[in-house]
C-alpha cells in the first residue's frame, strides 16, 4: 500500500448517520437521568458510609449505550455487564502483578480487558475504563481488591440494565434488549 493509498483510507467514505427524533432525545434523557442518579444516589446513600461506592465513571458511557444506542451489540445486557465485570478482573489482576510499575498495569490492564471481553463476547467499550479505574482508581479501589470487579462494577452495571429494561420499553417505539445472550 503506499503513502497516499494509506492516507485515502482515512477520508472514509459513508454517509453521516441521519438526526434522532425528539421523543428517543427525552427517552435517552430520562434513562441516563435515572440510572446513573440511581446508581449515585444507592452509592451515596449506602454504600459509601460502609466505604464502598456503586459509581464508577466508566458508567456515564455506558449509559450513553444501553439509553442512547440501545440496539447495538455493545450495549446489549450480556456486554453491559460481562463487560464490566470481566473488565474488572483484568484490571484489578494487572495491578496487582504490575501496579509497581504503573504505566504497565495500566496497558496491560485495558489490553487484556479487550481480549476478554472479545473472547467472551461481551464486548463494552466502557469495560476499558472500569479496567483503568481499577488501576488508577486509587487506594479506596486498590483496597477493594477482587471485590471491585463485582462492586461496584458488576453491581451497577446491573442497576443501569434494570433501569433500561424499563425506561426503554415505556416507550412505544423503543425496544430493549435486542437479545440477552
Amino acid at each position: 500500500m503506499s503513502i497516499s493509498e494509506f492516507f485515502l483510507k482515512m477520508k472514509g467514505g459513508a454517509k453521516s448517520p441521519p438526526g434522532v427524533a425528539k421523543e428517543e432525545l427525552v427517552w435517552s434523557w430520562l434513562g441516563a437521568m435515572t440510572g446513573i442518579g440511581l446508581c449515585a444516589y444507592l452509592s451515596a446513600r449506602y454504600f459509601e458510609p460502609r466505604e464502598l461506592s456503586l459509581l464508577i465513571g466508566s458508567f456515564g458511557a455506558s449509559a450513553v449505550l444501553v439509553y442512547g444506542a440501545i440496539k447495538s451489540p455493545l450495549a446489549q445486557p450480556r456486554n453491559l455487564v460481562g463487560g464490566h465485570v470481566f473488565s474488572g478482573l483484568a484490571g484489578v489482576a494487572c495491578y496487582q502483578l504490575f501496579g509497581d510499575t504503573l504505566w504497565i498495569a495500566a496497558a496491560m490492564a485495558v489490553s487484556l480487558a479487550i481480549v476478554l471481553m472479545l473472547a467472551t463476547k461481551t464486548l463494552h467499550p466502557p469495560g476499558g475504563a472500569t479496567a483503568l479505574i481499577a488501576v488508577i482508581g486509587g487506594p479506596k479501589v486498590h483496597d477493594l481488591g477482587f471485590l471491585y470487579p463485582f462492586l461496584p462494577a458488576g453491581a451497577g452495571a446491573v442497576v443501569l440494565l434494570v433501569v433500561a429494561l424499563i425506561i426503554n420499553n415505556l416507550s412505544k417505539n423503543r425496544r430493549y434488549p435486542e437479545y440477552w445472550v
